[in-house]
């Protein structure tokens, strides 16, 4: 597939692919069982995964019991992983594998960090090795702006169904895109900042005008477990028409 190496664009015939992924699975048992909710009840189709918190366990097996949602690494590091971001992508990937019995869909990072250009040449070199796409070097459009904070304030009109309809529909072009999302319940365990935020998220992800505005701009949902197959099938279009 060689989605972890360069940046290239997707050949498609003329349609439009959403990949709508939840990240932090494992923070906490709410944003666990909000990412089920808005798998189970709206658009969401995947998530990447936490390993080391500790309701990572619960989210494995939570992320079981749902088959048709793709699970990645969400890679952490911080503390001792700072300096051997290497053994720190391999470490997590081995808990992923033991926690979920097989290799992520994609990989990712908290709060971006494989931007940084020596944890992010460890980090693509480990996703070749397992053939999948890492965030923001894959063919994979990002699509950030669904996210209810602007200068540390919270701003929940910018996870309002009103805004991610407009983001749908004008900033969903051909290809792939995925839309990443940060849904989750409120609990006692939750350490974050970002927290009404992420019950807002849940409320517009399941909201049902969200799923009639797919169908109708001939948007398809679609997990990072089936991208290898749309690359495949892509490339042998483009090599058709060519």
């Amino acid at each position: 597939m060689n989605t972890a190496g360069g940046r290239q664009a997707v050949r498609t015939t003329s349609t439009r692919y959403l990949i709508v992924n939840g990240d932090d699975l494992g923070m906490s048992s709410g944003v666990n069982s909000g990412i089920l909710a808005a798998h189970r009840d709206g658009i969401l189709t995947s998530t990447s995964f936490m390993v080391d918190r500790p309701a990572s366990e619960e989210g494995a097996r939570l992320a079981g019991d749902a088959p048709e949602l793709s699970v990645g690494l969400h890679l952490e590091l911080d503390g001792a992983a700072v300096s051997d971001p290497r053994r720190a992508m391999e470490d997590q990937l081995a808990r992923f594998e033991q926690l979920l019995g097989r290799p992520p869909t994609h990989a990712d990072s908290h709060h971006d960090a494989h931007g940084d250009a020596q944890v992010l040449r460890h980090v693509r070199e480990a996703a070749r090795q397992l053939d999948i796409p890492v965030r923001g070097h894959s063919p994979v459009q990002r699509l950030t702006k669904f996210y209810g904070q602007w200068g540390g304030e919270t701003h929940l009109e910018q996870v309002s169904v009103e805004s991610l309809l407009g983001m749908l529909k004008n900033e969903v072009g051909e290809g792939v895109t995925e839309l990443i999302c940060h849904p989750g319940y409120i609990d006692g365990t939750l350490e974050s900042s970002y927290a009404r935020e992420r019950e807002a998220e849940i409320a517009t992800l399941c909201d049902p005008r969200v799923r009639e505005l797919l169908r109708h701009e001939g948007i398809r949902l679609i997990g990072f477990r089936e991208l290898p197959e749309l690359l495949s099938a892509s490339l042998e279009e483009g090599v058709r028409r060519s």
